[in-house]
């Protein structure tokens, strides 16, 4: 009766052992001590629990050592033990009372430990095996009762409840660990900004369950068709050794089963697989291969590579390896997502480039124009001025972005410049103009066009387009009354000279004496009408001849009597002062000519005691002839008209003095410019460098 307290006794104290979450091992102890010291009388006691491998490994029992051979050495293999075998099938107990007579249990540790009888019981529960327990007295045969079997069996069963309780703490224990590592991994991945990061943080995690040393590649899909691959990260490895090993075609059929099946895959051995490259693999000092699946959302992007460095057999259990398959499972993701980043970035890059490049290339054609550009908002504010743009006081193009075109420009405003670009503003149509600038003495051809965000505006200086034009329409009337002079030069002088003669011969005859002023009128004004038509041809003529090399100084030097004594007749003076000059080819007369019509117009358009200045000189390798009067300059109106025939101020002009000047002028491949204001006028006649003599 004492013994039955005692052993519910110690069956109480190992079921509070067992819900005291104790250490798996010393709960199993326990549960082995009362077996065999309160059940059965036995001098060897064993569990075994399950392996990877399928076998059986001592973890818990008496004694520790048996002949030099410690308990975690012994390995039961279901494949050889046929003992073993039934009970993993039946998953019921086996009492052999003489082993001698049974061929069931391992002959070899039967001979080793001299086994006489033998109790073999499953630790299962509710059909689920967590190991195998065996009992033998060494060298004695156990006589057992079935009530003391049944006892044993009792305990057995709370050892499969340790083991049970023990399996779930570990599951949940792994779970947290596995949950705190995929929080961890998804954390830091979050933060990740490049793949290569992302893969970095990868391998980390996969080292904290796989183990620190290992070797990590990430294999990508480089084509659509997965049939080739690349080396994208490489860790603590020759990246050109691993690309031999990525290159061989024995590692890239292994990848492709990996992708096609996306299951993991281990290679405990990689000297065992011929598919693979032994001496490549010796290089790297790698003993095992483990390729995880890198899929997200059933994309495939590659393969991750494990090479373990252990010279042992690595050995991964299921749990690590799941955990590994998360960790790459949570990475891929954030990979794609890096990488559709990066392709985006690039396109960006690119683009942003290309945009550069092309407003770089706008920007040099619009600053390459001779003439201003700028653009308007809506606001008429400026957004874009160019640097031919003329500004006022000064200001630099950065001083006036921003801000309205009619604070910086206020005296274009009511002007026609104002109005037209008002009128394309409002009505978004493109317009051509040509004004007069308000800041200085000359002409601009607008172009004024609508865009999206408000006009643009390009203005070119058409000064010398106006000057040609005018010239143009000078030497048209020139060669217009040209070929009026010729035509009624014969037409008309010969009547002219008959009816000339004829009136001098009646001014001899002395019965016309009363009527001789009259016939001397007469012959005066067919003198006159003679000179207005050698004007004509002289000025209608554009050939340019009898030209010699001479001096212009000498010309005026010749003219100078002259010129004094029309100055002194008119109470006026003039002053010549001439520089060295090199030699022109000149027409003497003409030149004397031009020189005329200038220093007499100079001369009617000063009043008494005034001076006119007439001088010489070198600029930019031509001949200058200056002719300087003191009058009250030329107005606006008249200088827009000066040069065209029969235009004259002169109550008895004729309108041909000044066309003859200019064309004078342009037979001697000359210009006439005109500086005119409120102190007097200045006509340059402008020798060009073609008709120096060198």
């Amino acid at each position: 009766m004492v013994r039955e307290q005692t052993r519910y006794s110690r069956l109480a104290h190992i079921t509070k052992i067992i819900n005291t979450k104790l250490d798996l091992h010393e709960v199993l102890m326990h549960v082995t001590k009362a077996i065999s010291e309160e059940i059965v009388k036995c001098s060897a006691v064993g569990i075994y629990l399950p392996q990877e491998d399928g076998t059986f490994r001592g973890f818990a029992g008496k004694p520790e050592k048996i002949n030099g051979v410690t308990l975690d050495m012994l390995v039961i293999d279901p494949k050889k033990d046929r003992l073993a075998k039934e009970l993993i099938e039946t998953k019921k107990t086996i009492y052999i009372p003489d082993t001698s007579k049974d061929d069931r249990p391992d002959p070899e540790p039967i001979k080793a430990f001299n086994i006489q009888s033998l109790l073999a019981l499953p630790i299962a529960h509710k059909e689920e095996l967590f190991g195998l327990i065996f009992l033998f007295d060494y060298g004695t045969p156990m006589s057992l009762s079935d009530l003391e079997i049944q006892n044993v069996e009792a305990y057995v069963n709370m050892a499969a409840v340790a083991i049970q309780n023990a399996n779930i703490l570990n599951e949940k224990e792994s779970l947290i660990i596995e949950n705190q590592l995929l929080l961890g991994v998804s954390r830091e991945l979050s933060h990740c900004v490049t793949i290569e990061d992302s893969l970095q943080t990868c391998f980390s995690y996969l080292g904290k369950v796989l183990g620190e040393n290992n070797e990590y590649v990430a294999c990508l899909v480089d084509s659509p068709d997965k049939k080739s691959f690349r080396i994208k990260t490489v860790t603590a490895t020759e990246p050109a050794l691993l690309e031999k090993l990525q290159k061989d075609q024995g590692c890239n059929e292994i990848i492709k089963e990996v992708i096609q099946t996306k299951n993991l895959l281990y290679i405990p051995d990689i000297y065992k697989e011929n598919r693979l490259n032994h001496d490549i693999c010796r290089y790297l000092d790698i003993n095992s291969l483990l390729l995880i699946p890198f899929v997200s959302m059933g994309k495939v992007i590659g393969a991750i590579a494990v090479g373990n460095k252990e010279k042992r057999e690595q050995k991964y259990y299921d749990c690590h390896l799941q955990i590994a398959q998360s960790i790459v499972d949570a990475t891929a993701p954030v990979f794609l997502n890096l990488q559709y980043v990066g392709q985006l970035k690039s396109m960006v890059e690119e683009r942003t480039e290309e945009l550069a490049d092309a407003n770089e290339r706008l920007t040099s054609v619009i600053e390459g124009i001779t003439g201003g550009f700028f653009a308007l908002d809506e606001e008429w504010r400026f957004t874009y001025v160019n640097k031919h743009q003329l500004l006022p006081e000064n200001k630099t193009v950065e001083e006036v972005l921003g801000k309205n075109i009619w604070e910086v420009y206020p005296d274009l405003i009511d002007t026609v410049f104002y109005n037209e670009l008002h009128k394309v503003m409002s009505e978004r149509t493109p317009l051509q103009f040509a004004v007069p600038s308000v800041y200085g003495d000359t002409w601009h051809e607008v172009v004024a066009y609508p865009y999206v965000e408000g006009i643009c505006c390009l203005l070119k200086d058409i000064t010398e387009k106006k000057k040609y034009e005018k010239e143009l329409k000078r030497l048209s009337s020139l060669d217009l009354i040209g070929q009026m002079a010729a035509g009624i030069s014969h037409e008309v002088r010969n009547p002219m000279t008959t009816v000339r003669g004829f009136l001098q011969l009646l001014l001899m005859e002395n019965g016309y004496e009363k009527h001789r002023h009259y016939f001397e009128v007469m012959i005066e004004e067919l003198d006159r009408v003679n000179s207005i038509i050698t004007e004509f041809l002289s000025m209608g003529n554009t050939k340019t001849s009898d030209l010699q090399m001479l001096d212009l100084n000498t010309i005026i030097f010749d003219m100078a009597p002259l010129m004094e004594i029309d100055a002194v007749t008119q109470n006026k003076s003039i002053e010549v002062v001439t520089e060295d000059v090199p030699k022109l080819l000149l027409n003497h007369n003409e030149v004397r000519q031009l020189l005329i019509n200038m220093y007499r117009n100079g001369l009617e358009a000063m009043d008494e005691g005034e001076s006119l200045t007439i001088r010489t000189y070198t600029e930019a390798d031509d001949v200058v002839l200056a002719v300087q009067d003191r009058g009250k300059g030329i107005r606006p109106e008249i200088m827009e008209k000066l040069g065209t025939p029969f235009f004259t101020t002169k109550d008895n002009g004729t309108g041909l003095g000044l066309g003859v000047c200019y064309a004078i002028a342009a037979r001697h491949n000359a210009e006439i410019e005109i500086e005119t204001g409120a102190e007097g006028t200045t006509f340059y006649i402008i020798f060009k460098i073609g008709q120096r003599f060198d």
